[in-house]
């Protein structure tokens, strides 16, 4: 089997790399310019085994000479603008780029390659701010995010393809996941990074914004196996990937800097961070994917904390 993965370069796609190649399936791996960073890969110690492409997902032409020539059995479209806070900075780029690559992808795989499976991660924040949780696979999208809008579209033009083309086309709703791959600019390996450095005396505090929002966060080696499971389904479908409870920012830096031993008055909360708007709280129910994925998570993100920090102060940290 062929698999190709748009993304590759982040994090999501170095995991999925490694799940694909341990299933003896050839992978090759696409990157917008020469520049993009292979260090997840390589830190995988997997560089050498998946071939890399430079290919902008914005030309429709270069998608279809690509899924002409590979014909490939699975494609996961990985790729995105994925910040909120850069999607509130640039939410123009942030749209085009999201919508627009995945257009190109489900029309080239409609027209030259239509037993291709589609994978599309899509996300959490499509639901912004609602009534009732947890959130579940019907519950209406209210994005509050030029990002969560991006991808609330892409959502909506997977479904589309499925139904009226029946393509194999499935999405990934997932809610945040992390490891030691994650870029720093994300919530979590800011925090680590920045408690570290706090303990070792390179800085002297923390600034953040609204840090009593809440947030699903999980593993994300193990999120990855659900998308695998996803894309080899008989049916295509949309599933939610999450742990199914929510847990405070603040609680993430209270445990981090207690278990560096370092003082909480050294957080200091700075209203210019806080976001135009925000949602206060948000976790999902994962029932569907344990049923018929057969996928189960029961890890506790304060362990999964834990584990992320020890592993990057031992291979990535300079102190």
């Amino acid at each position: 089997m062929r698999a190709i993965i748009t993304g590759v370069s982040g994090q999501d796609g170095a995991y999925l790399s490694e799940e694909l190649l341990n299933k003896n399936i050839e992978v090759i791996g696409l990157v917008r310019n020469e520049l993009s960073s292979l260090n997840g890969l390589s830190y995988l110690g997997i560089a050498k085994d998946v071939e890399i492409v430079q290919l902008n997902l914005e030309n429709a032409t270069d998608i279809n000479r690509l899924i002409k020539a590979r014909k490939p059995d699975l494609v996961f479209n990985l790729a995105a603008q994925s910040s909120v806070a850069e999607s509130f900075k640039n939410p123009g780029s942030t749209i085009l780029f999201n919508v627009h690559s995945t257009l190109n992808l489900l029309e080239a795989i409609r027209k030259l390659s239509p037993q291709t499976h589609f994978y599309q991660a899509t996300s959490s924040e499509m639901y912004g701010s609602i009534g009732h949780l947890p959130i579940c696979e019907e519950t209406l999208l209210n994005p509050q995010s030029p990002y969560a809008i991006s991808k609330s579209a892409c959502h909506h033009l997977v479904r589309n393809y499925r139904e009226s083309y029946d393509l194999h086309a499935s999405s990934g709703i997932l809610f945040n996941h992390e490891s030691v791959l994650r870029q720093e600019k994300f919530f979590v390996m800011k925090i680590i990074k920045a408690a570290l450095d706090i303990h070792y005396g390179k800085q002297d505090i923390l600034e953040v914004g609204n840090i009593d929002i809440k947030r699903d966060f999980g593993y994300a080696p193990s999120y990855v196996k659900a998308m695998t499971k996803m894309i080899t389904m008989d049916k295509p479908d949309d599933y939610i990937i999450c742990s199914g409870k929510s847990i405070s920012l603040r609680s993430i830096i209270e445990h981090l800097f207690t278990f560096l031993n370092i003082d909480l008055d050294r957080v200091h909360i700075n209203e210019s961070y806080f976001r135009p708007s925000e949602i206060d709280d948000i976790y999902g129910n994962n029932a569907k994917a344990k049923r018929k994925l057969g996928w189960d998570y029961q890890m506790d993100f304060k362990c999964v904390l834990e584990e992320i920090l020890i592993e990057y102060q031992n291979n990535f940290y300079h102190g």
